[in-house]
């Protein structure tokens, strides 16, 4: 089964957490958008829907989703969205497509996070996907040499800038044997605006298509 179809088994996955007339967070990447076109054929109206990256409200907006701003909302009852890594304990890396701090935002705001993943994703530790570090952009090079005392390799994603006006670090060779305590760590960092270690609020549920079916972490 390639990739793709594997992608779209965990997006089908998803639609039996979403309930017709709910407010649902929708997070951004390859498998969400497989999840948007499912949950157009699927049938089911949304009262609305809030997104975490301008090109996600472009899909959903297509498909004739209401949107809404997060802070004209209470906290939602789901947020569905995908990751780079997951773990065991269902701790994330996110960040790819450059949406993490959004994520994390509707992350936290949502009582049920279900992370939809194909098995290539899983990892039994945290760091082979460099981690994604939102920062400010004038402090990009005093953000670097921190991380490299936190024993990274930073590299500033070329041509790419957030939807929150920001700049991207990509990180490599960092020990993340204790994700919650490096998420910390990283976020006390003067301009750092959040990075893509999804571990103090991890997912709920994780939903990993493998060529033998959906598991359910």
């Amino acid at each position: 089964m390639s990739q793709q179809r594997l992608k779209i088994e965990a997006a089908k996955a998803a639609l039996k957490y979403v309930e017709p007339g709910m407010v649902l967070g929708v997070g951004t990447g390859s498998t969400v958008n497989a999840f948007i076109d499912e949950l157009e054929a699927s049938g089911i109206r949304l009262e609305a829907a809030v997104s975490s990256s301008e090109a996600t409200t472009e899909r959903l907006e297509a498909i004739g989703v209401e949107m809404r701003e997060l802070n004209h909302c209470g906290d939602l009852e789901l947020y569905i969205d995908g990751a780079d890594e997951v773990d065991d304990h269902k701790r994330l890396i996110k960040g790819g497509g450059g949406a993490l701090t959004r994520e994390k935002i509707i992350a936290a705001a949502s009582r049920q996070f279900v992370c939809i993943v194909d098995e290539s994703k899983c990892r039994p530790l945290l760091g082979e996907f460099p981690l994604p570090v939102e920062v400010i952009p004038m402090a990009r090079a005093y953000v670097s040499r921190q991380l490299t005392r936190l024993g990274g390799r930073a590299s500033l994603r070329e041509d790419f800038v957030t939807d929150n006006g920001n700049l991207i670090l990509d990180v490599r060779n960092l020990d993340l044997i204790n994700p919650v305590r490096m998420e910390r760590d990283i976020n006390q960092i003067a301009g750092v605006v959040t990075c893509g270690l999804f571990a103090a609020r991890a997912a709920d549920v994780v939903l990993v298509a493998s060529e033998s079916g959906i598991k359910t972490r």
